[in-house]
């Protein structure tokens, strides 16, 4: 699917990011990006519906699994127009944008990964996941603590440096109450990205971070 080659294009890109240069590379941009990833997803279809059913693998060119390869550059003060990037999201089937719960795969020349969870979730979302962490800290623990998922996850994203308003500073879980994100990351080299066995290795990776996505959800109030 993904080669070294997809790698070179990323670099060439963020070293001509314009618009005009994109559209004379447009060809090897839908033969070394668009269509391995297109690929990747369509792969992931049938392995995602056993663990995580309520999940789609949308193979689309626009408006499914593959985020856009533009920039939204109203607030940025880089203008570069094109993201240098491949980003492809696994969302729930009532997520509408990227802070639902999800299962994510970053591909750029400087870092690979995977992600699972909610990042950046608007206030309502967030106010669900910490009043269920609040009045479950046991159960969030052997989520968060969990022997498959720690092995290769890690909580990441922005916190709090103050416990949030409303909740108890000696919280036995303030620390993951503080949380902005609840977002788990697992490593992944290149190597794994242009390898043959990148479906297996990312269905394994987002199986174990099933507990992590059915506490989620549960606070959402839909199913996993």
């Amino acid at each position: 699917m993904f080669s070294k080659a997809t790698f070179k294009f990323l670099d060439e890109l963020a070293a001509n990011n314009d618009r005009g240069w994109f559209e004379a590379n447009k060809p090897r941009y839908e033969e070394l990006v668009r269509e391995p990833a297109l690929d990747f997803i369509a792969a992931m279809g049938d392995p995602l519906a056993k663990f995580a059913p309520h999940f789609r693998a949308e193979p689309k060119k626009m408006g499914g699994s593959l985020m856009r390869v533009f920039r939204d550059t109203r607030f940025a003060r880089d203008k570069s127009p094109y993201k240098t990037n491949i980003g492809i999201q696994f969302r729930h089937e009532l997520g509408k944008d990227v802070h639902a719960p999800g299962f994510y795969m970053h591909i750029a020349s400087d870092e690979c990964f995977f992600g699972a969870g909610c990042w950046h979730p608007e206030a309502d979302m967030l106010g669900h996941i910490r009043d269920l962490i609040t009045a479950n800290p046991k159960r969030w623990f052997a989520v968060r603590d969990d022997k498959k998922f720690a092995a290769h996850w890690a909580l990441a994203g922005d916190s709090l440096t103050r416990p949030p308003r409303g909740y108890a500073a000696e919280h036995p879980a303030i620390d993951d109450l503080k949380r902005k994100d609840f977002i788990g990351l697992a490593s992944l080299s290149a190597a794994e990205v242009t390898g043959s066995g990148l479906v297996k290795l990312a269905t394994e990776r987002f199986a174990a971070a099933t507990p992590l996505m059915k506490f989620l959800c549960e606070a959402q109030g839909v199913q996993y």
